[in-house]
């Protein structure tokens, strides 16, 4: 057996467990370790810019679309979780709370909890005082959750709040922007990390307004702001001041830029047309009309908005989806009739949870008045619809999709991709009905079903297979939702060729391996449309993907959103789908989508619908500003050398930090009895324990592709060997090294140094202050004067090792080189953290000048009022005495209160040099930090 000592393994110890300097590569390469993420030099970058200063407050990362802010984001927080700052509050859109929650525990292993009125109520019922206090696991809600919730927020002191599509927030500077002033007050002094790829839309005091979140004190208030950067008419001078201002704080790539590490495909769409049956229409016509009754018993009033727009999904989506729900209704009114209130049953529609957390917190509220004459003639309606519903056995839609579905694998083969296809309905009913007639078409035993329960016996069988193929590797989580969405993805992937999905589909999985998408129903949400076909048009996907939708040439409404979404929006063609402009236009997709709804329960002739979505164009369209546009370029984007450059220098410090850690961790467990895989691979171990084998991989795609186990962190046997390691005594030896019987190793330094020999000291340096780094320092003297660096001392000890004897006494030359390194890392630390305070002090110094450029603006507005007014009273000699002496006497208040102001004007200034130099001094405590030393070993070596 290779032989290894206690000194080598504490070495190795310390080196995996080394908290580093939260902005350098090496803090990076240790928080990525255990983490299933392919690293793109662009989304490191972004990570390393979002964390560059303990100071800063945040940052806005806004690549372009398709980039993965998702990962950069997820970066920044392995890192903190990684540092045991475990207090992180994610604010997303409703439709996002899964997708997130899903990409944190795939991705990167880290628990969450999603925090709605359920839960909270749920926990404070139990006594829990603040539901948002949660030990170890991130905490994600909607916006609109967390702005109700804001009393509870501001109690809690985050390490990092994370906000995804924080454009939504840009209008903030409004005081009419209640979500958005909420939130910045309850998380003001908190590090945030905003997440958009479209920072600025429509006006710069949109930029303003999201940097104004991250930091009170980057720019003057907004009227200064205004005046300053908005109604000034060099704007290219304007453009290079703002630019100079964010880039501390906004960083943006964009596509162009990583064509050499991304590959893009594109989107080709198809268009299924279908014509209803006569039975079909005349179903979809009824309940139209029913729909736009004033008074509805069937629909409790304070949800009748949101129950209106499900119901007419449902309609569009199948008969058998609203034949179902119109049971529903009818079982409501007979309740009413016996005077029972009670609950529609919308189960069949997933994504009801994500629309009710949109829509106002109305109680479901009995009537006072019961008019059972209308409940009797209301309930005889629904009974002829839900008839006429069920006579209906074939749906047109429904026999079209067959011969979609074999246009669109025919279209994919032809691009080379696999003969797959994912299908999205709105309904559950509909998911059925389309088992049954693709089942009966020749698709039996290649379907697979993705809801939001799953709850038929062949996704059992498949969940139940997925863990018995898995009960070894580490890859059963124990939650259910989630271990349920790996199987049916891997049944997907390897065994079937249909996955047919409500909304739950669209949420927390990639689906690359698959390039056909089918919206047998499309939603009105540009938002979640662009969700779905990001399932399989993501990165990793190889092909160009084909997106099919359907479409009801008989309905105008239909028409008229379909072209809204394909000609206005461009979602389903192109390189990258819907232009960043467009979605970013969008505050919510949700209100869109409510837009849409009114249109559909306003309107009633062709010609009011006509006009209604000609309006809703017509502002899409202003919602779009061109100039806008030029100034988002210029300001926000960096088309110089320089970025090609960073990203290259970025890709290779991170594949070399990246390298170095991975071998740090197999020599440490190598050094613990792991065994070496045949052939050898530094990123494969076997290890024995308690009479069972397993094989450990330190790369994911190679431990899913091997069947391997893929080592993270929080594995039992790493926690297990990190402490002994650390705990084991250790003595002060004299090591030799086995360089020459290693047959694998060529280290061409040491092949010119035979016979090295010398001493060598580690230490640890602790330093907690504005943030917690360690460093270790080696000092290290050859018997013969020959300098070693850290990675050839690195390189050294990866050498089988055997104690020989006890290390030489400490000369004073070493302990004179020991302080020596010693006081430079605390320099090098204390130089660190000069640049951030020097960085902070010019942020302030700016802030505080924009202040008083404001105060210049008042004077300088009320002087030009004097000369105007003053111009006026000497050109008015035609008025009366009486209007002249009033105008005069205005005049005479204007210069008084100007000789006030011009007096007041050094009293204000003084004060904002007060309030500056009282920030710094702040910034200045922050900045008194501890440093611990503690010898972690000498010893002696001899390379032989």
């Amino acid at each position: 057996m290779t032989n290894y000592t206690p000194q080598q393994a504490r070495y190795f110890a310390e080196q995996v467990s080394l908290m580093r300097p939260q902005s350098s590569f090496e803090s990076i390469a240790s928080a990525m370790s255990g983490v299933k993420v392919d690293l793109n030099p662009h989304q490191v970058n972004a990570a390393m810019f979002a964390v560059k200063s303990p100071l800063s407050n945040g940052a806005i990362l806004a690549d372009e679309v398709g980039l993965g802010k998702t990962i950069e984001a997820g970066l920044v927080l392995a890192q903190y979780w990684a540092e045991r700052r475990r207090k992180i509050l994610l604010i997303v859109p409703a439709s996002l709370r899964m997708q997130w929650r899903q990409e944190l525990e795939d991705k990167f292993y880290i628990d969450s909890i999603l925090m709605e009125s359920k839960e909270f109520n749920q926990q404070r019922k139990s006594g829990v005082r603040n539901p948002f206090e949660v030990p170890n696991k991130v905490v994600i809600c909607s916006y609109d959750f967390a702005a109700r919730k804001s009393s509870e927020i501001k109690a809690i002191s985050w390490d990092l709040v994370i906000m995804d599509e924080a454009h939504r927030l840009r209008n903030v500077y409004k005081t009419s922007n209640v979500t958005g002033n909420k939130l910045k007050g309850a998380l003001r002094g908190r590090k945030k990390l905003l997440l958009t790829a479209t920072p600025l839309q429509n006006n710069l005091m949109e930029l303003y307004g999201l940097v104004s979140i991250i930091d009170d004190h980057v720019f003057g208030d907004a009227k200064t702001f205004r005046e300053m950067y908005v109604s000034v008419r060099n704007t290219e001078i304007r453009n290079k001041n703002l630019q100079a201002r964010l880039h501390a704080f906004c960083q943006r790539t964009l596509r162009s830029q990583v064509t050499e590490y991304v590959r893009y495909t594109n989107r080709i769409a198809l268009l299924q047309e279908y014509t209803p049956s006569a039975d079909e229409e005349k179903l979809y016509n009824f309940i139209s009309e029913y729909l736009q009754t004033d008074k509805l018993y069937a629909l409790p009033e304070g949800q009748r908005t949101l129950i209106t727009m499900v119901l007419r999904k449902l309609l569009a989506s199948s008969s058998f989806a609203i034949s179902g729900t119109l049971n529903s209704l009818i079982d409501r009114l007979n309740n009413l009739l016996s005077g029972i209130e009670s609950e529609l049953d919308l189960d069949d529609y997933d994504a009801i949870d994500d629309l009710d957390d949109s829509f106002d917190d109305d109680i479901l509220t009995a009537d006072l008045v019961r008019d059972r004459d209308g409940i009797k003639k209301e309930l005889a309606q629904l009974e002829e619809y839900a008839t006429l519903a069920q006579s209906i056995t074939q749906n047109s839609k429904g026999e079209n999709l067959l011969t979609a579905l074999q246009k669109g694998f025919e279209e994919t083969e032809k691009l080379g991709g696999q003969r797959k296809a994912v299908i999205f309905t709105e309904s559950r009913r509909t998911q059925d009905y389309l088992y049954n007639l693709l089942s009966n078409n020749g698709y039996a035993g290649q379907i697979v079903f993705l809801n939001g329960s799953n709850n038929d016996a062949n996704s059992k069988r498949i969940l139940n297979e997925w863990k018995k193929r898995h009960e070894n590797d580490g890859r059963v989580s124990g939650s259910r939702t989630a271990d349920l969405k790996a199987s049916v993805v891997e049944e997907f992937r390897d065994r079937a060729n249909i996955l047919i999905g409500t909304e739950a589909a669209a949420e927390g999985i990639n689906l690359q391996f698959c390039s056909l998408i089918v919206n047998y129903d499309l939603p009105w949400n540009p938002q979640r449309i662009e969700q779905r076909i990001g399932r399989c048009h993501r990165y990793g996907q190889k092909n160009d993907v084909v997106v099919i939708n359907f479409l009801n040439r008989k309905n105008a409404a239909d028409v008229r959103v379909y072209q809204l979404l394909d000609q206005k929006f461009r979602l389903f063609s192109g390189v990258f789908g819907s232009s960043d402009d467009v979605l970013g236009s969008i505050e919510s997709g949700v209100d869109f989508e409510k837009r849409i709804a009114g249109i559909y329960q306003n309107c009633k002739t062709s010609d009011e619908i006509t006009q209604e979505f000609d309006e809703l164009q017509e502002e899409m369209s202003e919602a779009i500003n061109e100039k806008m546009t030029q100034a988002r370029q210029t300001i926000l984007e960096n088309f110089d050398e320089d970025v090609a450059a960073r990203l290259k220098d970025c890709k290779a410090s991170t594949v070399a930090s990246m390298d170095t850690y991975t071998r740090w961790l197999y020599y440490f467990f190598l050094i613990h009895g792991a065994k070496q895989v045949e052939p050898l691979d530094q990123h494969r171990f076997r290890v024995e324990k308690d009479g069972k084998v397993k094989i450990y991989n330190l790369d994911w795609k190679s431990a899913e592709e091997a069947g391997d186990v893929f080592l993270r962190k929080d594995d039992q046997l790493y926690s297990d060997w990190l402490a002994e390691a650390k705990g084991t005594p250790l003595s002060t030896p004299m090591i030799e090294f086995n360089y020459s019987g290693e047959s694998t190793r060529n280290i061409g330094f040491f092949n010119a140094h035979p016979q090295l020999e010398g001493m060598l000291s580690i230490d640890k340096l602790s330093y907690e202050g504005l943030g917690e780094e360690e460093h270790l320092v080696f000092t290290v003297i050859c018997n013969d004067g020959t300098e070693l660096d850290d990675d050839l001392v690195n390189r050294m000890l990866e050498l089988p090792g055997t104690i020989v004897g006890d290390c030489p006494a400490e000369t004073s030359e070493f302990a004179d080189k020991r302080t020596t390194l010693l006081n430079l890392q605390q320099q090098q630390v204390e130089e660190s953290n000069k640049q951030y305070y020097l960085e902070e002090c010019d942020k302030l110094d700016a802030y505080s000048e924009d202040l008083k450029e404001g105060l210049k603006h008042d004077l300088k507005d009320l002087k030009k009022a004097i000369t105007e007014k003053s111009k006026e009273f000497r050109s008015s000699t035609n008025l009366p005495l009486a209007d002249m002496l009033a105008m005069k006497d205005d005049i005479d208040k204007m210069k008084k209160k100007r000789k006030a102001m011009e007096r007041d004007i050094n009293k204000r200034e003084d004060e904002i040099d007060e309030m500056n130099e009282q920030l710094q001094a702040e910034i200045r405590d922050k900045l008194k930090g501890n440093s611990v030393l503690t010898h972690v070993m000498t010893l002696g070596f001899r390379l032989r």
